[in-house]
């Protein structure tokens, strides 16, 4: 599990570089003109490192999985090559399906103005100023989408039917609360992540508003990455009782 966070964190502190470092270096310079080129490789990386998240996220829940409902042989299933090949799969799959929505993107006939109402080159935003007929274009974002986020999610969910099932039927409360705390993280990551993703990005571009994509936005290159390592951080007992005794030590200051 911990292999996966790592490559969690990675993806994490990618997709922020990528997004943030626009808005960063325009609130530093002023500066806010980006070259096409660079525009396009800010998509393509973007579109990536979302897709290898999710992709991590399903083989994260395939972990919780084994661990839960045969954990007699987790160590021999979840070896270290296994781990390397879930998350090199993971990699593979995000970079792989960038490219498409990534070119279709550099074919777009930008005739409505050169102001993107984003802080990075979000595809969403840059089809408002196409003139290019949208509805192919819309139609192979919404398959990617499927395949991206609707067919991974439906994998993770049906891992957590089966490790809510085994859950149930662990006899002592004690069992239920110690396998239910071990995915409760990964969970709560989940349903944080792909449900800001599908409002984004699952949705007909009749919908489209871009303060709210803004917002979902933000959440998704900046408050989850930074919420993930506390998440995580709160179901080991050694960083809650850390925290615990530096509440307790504040309250007896003031």
């Amino acid at each position: 599990m911990y292999f996966f966070l790592g490559n969690l964190s990675f993806l994490d502190i990618g997709n922020s570089s990528v997004t943030l470092s626009t808005l960063l270096h325009s609130l530093l310079t002023g500066e806010t003109l980006i070259s096409f080129s660079v525009c396009i490789a800010q998509v393509y990386f973007f579109m990536s490192l979302i897709g290898s998240e999710l992709s991590l996220l399903t083989a994260m829940a395939f972990d919780r999985y084994i661990a839960i409902c045969n954990p007699l042989r987790y160590v021999l299933i979840m070896n270290r090559r296994a781990c390397i090949l879930l998350a090199s799969a993971s990699w593979v799959v995000g970079f792989m399906d960038g490219l498409s929505p990534t070119v279709l993107t550099s074919q777009f006939s930008l005739c409505r103005g050169n102001v993107i109402n984003h802080f990075f080159c979000d595809i969403a935003a840059l089809m408002k100023l196409s003139c290019s007929d949208m509805h192919y274009i819309e139609g192979v974002i919404f398959i990617e989408g499927v395949f991206l986020a609707l067919f991974p999610f439906g994998l993770t969910l049906t891992s957590y039917v089966f490790i809510i099932s085994s859950i149930l039927k662990i006899r002592s409360a004690k069992g239920r609360h110690k396998a239910f705390s071990t995915c409760s993280s990964h969970l709560t990551v989940v349903i944080l992540f792909y449900g800001t993703v599908m409002c984004v990005y699952m949705r007909p571009t009749a919908m489209y508003s871009p303060d709210q994509d803004k917002l979902f936005s933000l959440l998704y290159t900046a408050l989850i990455p930074m919420l993930n390592p506390i998440i995580y951080s709160m179901r080991n007992e050694e960083v809650r009782k850390a925290l615990a005794k530096l509440l307790s030590i504040k309250k007896n200051h003031v």
